[in-house]
């Protein structure tokens, strides 16, 4: 028997998505955000609001990072959610953490988080009905302890933390459970 639970953006897993970038003056602010997703092989498209201190200082750089948190880091990531810019000048520092420039955009990449994006800002789209922001990924780096020997990220060395709107918990992600587009093919027939 299925019950009304009231209206709830009910998508889950959420990612949980480190955005950084530097201020007009080569300063590091970073948040943490759900709510973005890849667009297409090239581009992810963050839905944050324009006042956050982060995406106005990507209007500012015309780019940004987008980092995966990882369990090991899960305090630092809430952190970065819960404390915003806008007020707490100090708030990269106060979290002990290490910024890099990216060699492919103008951008930090936060050294703690196992695995980046770097992007380029491509476009804002501002409707009525949503705020977002896309960037064309350009390179992506990763940890060597969270690659297997075929270079490839292995998910159960990232640890990547989820996000759960219904009781706004952390997940990390789980063990693997078959193979995309191989579990579906007897269907076909």
């Amino acid at each position: 028997m299925r019950k009304s639970i009231g209206k709830m953006p009910a998508v889950f897993p959420m990612p949980v998505l480190m955005v950084a970038a530097y201020d007009e003056n080569g300063k590091v602010c970073a948040m943490n955000a759900a709510w973005g997703m890849v667009s297409a092989m090239d581009k992810i498209c963050l839905f944050i609001d324009e006042d956050h201190k982060t995406t106005q200082n990507i209007y500012v750089s015309k780019a940004f990072t987008v980092a995966l948190a990882d369990e090991e880091h899960m305090a630092e990531a809430d952190f970065f959610g819960i404390a915003t810019g806008n007020k707490m000048a100090d708030k990269f520092e106060r979290t002990g953490f290490h910024a890099v420039k990216s060699e492919y955009v103008n951008a930090p990449i936060i050294e703690e988080f196992p695995l980046t994006m770097e992007c380029e800002f491509v476009e804002e789209i501002k409707t009525d009905n949503t705020h977002a922001i896309i960037g064309r990924i350009v390179n992506t780096c990763a940890d060597e302890k969270v690659l297997g020997e075929d270079g490839k990220v292995v998910p159960d060395k990232l640890n990547a933390l989820i996000f759960d709107q219904f009781r706004a918990g952390y997940y990390s992600v789980g063990e693997r459970k078959g193979q995309a587009w191989t579990e579906g093919r007897k269907l076909m027939q």
